[in-house]
């Protein structure tokens, strides 16, 4: 049965997009913030007894759970999201992901506990990845829901936009700290005050998601068909296994890419390179700020042109990027390392702006948050959680950049593939969707 999908005005619709991006911008602050710190404090505050770049990989190690719960979270919430609708879950998810962020910020060190520090550390961290693998399907699915067919992949890219904000906001915040601190304050307390304050940003984030209201769409569905599916991820599996293959492969590069360039390059810049860590963040917050920008330009490029030759435009670009990518860091150059940075990510917001549409438009509203959320976190496991480690373990084995974009251009080869192989869906309205459900 197919039921017509309301269309809110366009000052809901304005209100839903600010609301789902603020949000997003929040819980990814959270999760990036322990990337970020990854880099720059817990291999010395958690794993003090290795070597620096053991403990670099120690520490990128408990980076990876957190992705290693994402699917799990992306299942559970997609579920229940089906099954009750998404506003419920994106307001358990920011309480959830702020939580652990804030009790990040009062752990006791390795040296005043021991191995519970890691210990509690790991915990905290898998909250975190559970958290934020129900988020990000609910917050995209809310605003395209909300919108019509021929802006989704303009609407939808703000809280992909979100995303890359929460980076900006976290690094710029420990930017701050590192700039005005000496190394011993930083490393005593200064790295905890980011991780503190994501008590006051969740607070506003639960106060703006509040005023939302439920998916349209979503409404009209489960009011109008007598049984939602009791297992919506197992149908997605079931009915759409050859789209959540391509779905995990468009995930693939964009994942991997995206943490070499926010996380890895700070272990690249003071460890192989030998510059400061000052160097590593600014490059990252420049190029956060232009990525904030790009996101929803390639988001309304792909309303126009097709999702497809965007997305793969910015796959196959990644592929070259990579080699130029640790050139330009090599060199030494703070302004060549902006330069790297910068690149790095046009061709990865080429991949990113239209992707919350083109993932929505493969699954229709019965089983949607569960198949977006499978798509995209699943492969997180294999590619983003790994990325940082793998690439410290072939800088440790190599000491060479050239190894690691060997391993970003072969992820890009595959996702440009998958994206050659999507199907071109730009401009259909869910009713067609659903209908050929």
């Amino acid at each position: 049965m197919t039921v017509a999908s309301p269309v809110s005005s366009p000052a809901t619709l304005r209100k839903v997009v600010a609301a789902s991006m603020i949000g997003t911008t929040i819980e990814w602050y959270d999760f990036f913030l322990y990337g970020t710190a990854a880099a720059l404090v817990f291999n010395k505050l958690f794993f003090p007894a290795s070597e620096p770049l053991v403990g670099t990989m120690l520490a990128f190690g408990t980076y990876a759970l957190g992705f290693v719960a994402r699917p799990l979270g992306g299942v559970i919430f997609g579920h229940y999201g089906d099954r009750i609708g998404r506003k419920r879950l994106l307001m358990l998810s920011l309480i959830l992901m702020g939580a652990a962020t804030v009790l990040i910020g009062c752990l006791p060190t390795f040296d005043q506990v021991g191995i519970l520090a890691p210990i509690l550390l790991i915990v905290l961290r898998l909250v975190q990845g559970f958290a934020v693998g129900g988020e990000w399907g609910g917050a995209v699915l809310i605003v395209a829901e909300h919108g019509d067919a021929a802006r989704r992949g303009f609407w939808t890219s703000f809280p992909q936009a979100g995303v890359a904000a929460g980076s900006l906001l976290a690094s710029g915040l420990l930017a701050v700290m590192a700039a005005v601190q000496t190394e011993a304050d930083f490393l005593a307390w200064g790295w905890r005050v980011p991780f503190l304050l994501s008590a006051v940003l969740i607070g506003v984030g639960w106060w703006i998601r509040a005023t939302v209201d439920e998916s349209p769409t979503f409404k009209a569905v489960a009011a109008e068909v007598q049984a939602l599916p009791k297992a919506p991820a197992l149908e997605a599996i079931q009915k759409r296994p050859l789209r959540l293959l391509i779905g995990g492969g468009l995930k693939f590069a964009e994942n991997i890419s995206y943490y070499i360039v926010s996380v890895f390059t700070i272990t690249y810049v003071t460890q192989a390179v030998g510059l400061s860590r000052q160097v590593a963040l600014n490059a990252i917050l420049i190029a956060s700020a232009l990525h904030v920008i790009l996101i929803p330009a390639f988001g309304w490029l792909s309303d126009r042109i097709g999702r497809r030759p965007v997305y793969a435009f910015g796959a196959f670009g990644m592929m070259l990027w990579a080699f130029a990518f640790f050139s330009l860091l090599d060199t030494a150059n703070p302004t060549m390392i902006v330069a790297a940075c910068c690149g790095a990510l046009v061709f990865h917001a080429a991949m990113y702006g239209g992707q919350a549409a083109l993932l929505a438009e493969m699954f229709p509203t019965r089983y949607r948050y569960s198949g977006v959320s499978l798509a995209y976190q699943a492969t997180s496991i294999f590619a983003g959680s790994l990325a940082p480690l793998i690439a410290a373990a072939l800088l440790a084995a190599t000491g060479s950049g050239f190894p690691i974009a060997l391993y970003v251009a072969a992820a890009s080869l595959v996702t440009g593939i998958a994206a050659l192989a999507a199907r071109e869906t730009r401009g259909k309205s869910f009713d067609e969707i659903d209908a050929e459900a």
